[in-house]
């Protein structure tokens, strides 16, 4: 049983490998710029190399090689042959990452980021489930398989390092490495999230994302607040003022037409089924303070609001001194980070000029104000599923998990998933993931459920399995 031996596979070696790379602060080169210079991405990709090469002898005829193009981060490149007797004909793409967020205040005593602790049955630390797992589930997977004696297609296996900034290297990869990863008929992407552990999760559709940040001048240099409060404005208020363009701040919705879509029904009813399904859940696994409480009153419209419409956070200022370090001092400039997820079909590109001239346009008082704005990344709403894979995918879930596939969309994005379905638009794809209730990727407190990660694992296996053998 494809269980019992992922079970021992899982428990004896990959849990332990992942407890190291852990302990390895490799952080995405957006949020440590010296990344070079560190080493730890070469660490992390040394020690993922020498785990893949010792599993590759037992299949036949699989290579590894980490691709290095010039001044780009690092990517791990498998081919596992099929055994399906199709000559090598049919090609299944698995994609997975390496590297991390930065580590976030908030982590509970005695834990951290690089402090790897298991607690029933849960891996904390940074990375483990975003997404250091992948790589090992997705040759756990074909391990899985030629101890069953089963087939699979010839398999492809991507690990890349910079996709928590926004893989602005990948796409330079897959197009160097375009021959030999061929048109693959599957794409499965371990790399998203899943609405409980008690079943499989399938990804529908991902939202894009336009960031910037928004910088509001009134002075060259600070004056004392007694002396200028009055005579000028605060660079603050005028950024209050500039995002309420944009943001309805009673309501928090977006307030540009440019930033909504039209909703598929197929979603609208997904989004109903998994209200059904996980019911408060949606919201109770939000670690809230005191009695704050959701933006909706309805659980299906919260999943729409985080799946399918526009969203704004603020998730970083400058400007501002530390509270015990504040003078009396008007301050001469605020800066914020403004990220706005956009609906999965929305332009992003065309979402961030529009953002951007509606802030820049008229500043209050004259004051110097610039949206110094990234290139926005459009999100990816996926194609729909062939029967076969559908059949396989019920069967697999209720096989290892004791309940069917569940579908909903998720909040954030991969941008590895919009460029794939351009570039191949006949392609399947599975989309699934172990961030889970409680698991905050990119907060503190992250965790690894490995239960739930050796099923993952369990049912990849039999899709790969179905896949080869459709007609």
């Amino acid at each position: 049983m494809a269980g019992v031996f992922l079970e021992t596979l899982w428990d004896g070696d990959i849990v332990p490998t992942l407890t190291d790379y852990i302990r390895i602060p490799n952080k995405s080169p957006a949020f440590d710029p010296k990344w070079v210079e560190h080493g730890y991405m070469d660490k992390v990709v040394a020690m993922f190399e020498g785990w893949a090469r010792e599993k590759l002898k037992q299949l036949p005829g699989s290579t590894l090689e980490v691709v290095r193009l010039k001044d780009r981060t690092p990517l791990i490149f498998i081919e596992v042959p099929g055994n399906n007797k199709d000559d090598g004909k049919d090609t299944v793409l698995l994609y997975g990452h390496l590297d991390k967020q930065p580590e976030m205040k908030g982590w509970a005593e005695g834990t951290g980021p690089w402090e790897p602790v298991m607690k029933d049955g849960r891996l904390y630390g940074r990375g483990g489930a975003d997404d250091g797992y992948a790589m090992f589930a997705a040759l756990s997977a074909l391990l899985a398989l030629k101890e069953q004696g089963r087939h699979h297609a010839r398999a492809v296996i991507v690990i890349e390092a910079c996709e928590e900034s926004g893989s602005y290297d990948l796409p330079f990869y897959i197009d160097h490495l375009s021959d030999r990863i061929g048109t693959p008929s599957l794409v499965v992407c371990l790399d998203s999230g899943c609405g409980n552990y008690d079943q499989l999760w399938l990804t529908t559709s991902l939202r894009g994302i336009s960031m910037g940040n928004l910088t509001v001048r009134v002075l060259t240099e600070g004056v004392h607040s007694g002396d200028a409060s009055g005579l000028v404005p605060s660079s603050f208020r005028i950024a209050r003022r500039l995002l309420s363009r944009i943001e309805d701040e009673e309501t928090g919705q977006i307030k540009l037409d440019e930033c909504f879509v039209q909703i598929p029904p197929e979603r609208l009813e997904q989004a109903r089924q998994a209200a059904a399904i996980l019911g408060d859940e949606v919201f109770t696994k939000m670690p809230f303070a005191g009695h704050t409480k959701p933006m909706a009153p309805d659980v299906t419209e919260m999943i729409l609001n985080r799946t399918w419409r526009p969203q704004l956070a603020i998730t970083g200022m400058d400007g501002y001194p530390e509270p015990e370090n504040a003078g009396n001092v008007l301050l001469p400039y605020s800066t914020l980070k403004l990220s706005l997820r956009t609906p999965p079909t929305c332009d992003a590109v065309k979402a961030t000029k529009v953002v951007k001239d509606a802030l820049e346009a008229n500043p209050p008082y004259g004051a110097e104000v610039e949206f110094h704005a990234e290139e926005g990344q459009s999100g990816w709403n996926a194609p729909a599923l062939a029967p076969w894979l559908l059949e396989s995918l019920k069967r697999a879930s209720t096989a290892h998990f004791g309940k069917p596939v569940a579908f909903m969309g998720e909040g954030g994005s991969i941008p590895f998933m919009a460029m794939l379905g351009k570039r191949y638009p006949r392609t399947q794809f599975v989309v699934t993931g172990v961030l889970g209730p409680h698991s905050n990727a990119h907060g503190p407190n992250e965790f690894l459920d490995v239960p739930t990660a050796k099923k993952v694992s369990a049912c990849i296996a039999d899709v790969l399995a179905d896949h080869a053998g459709r007609t």
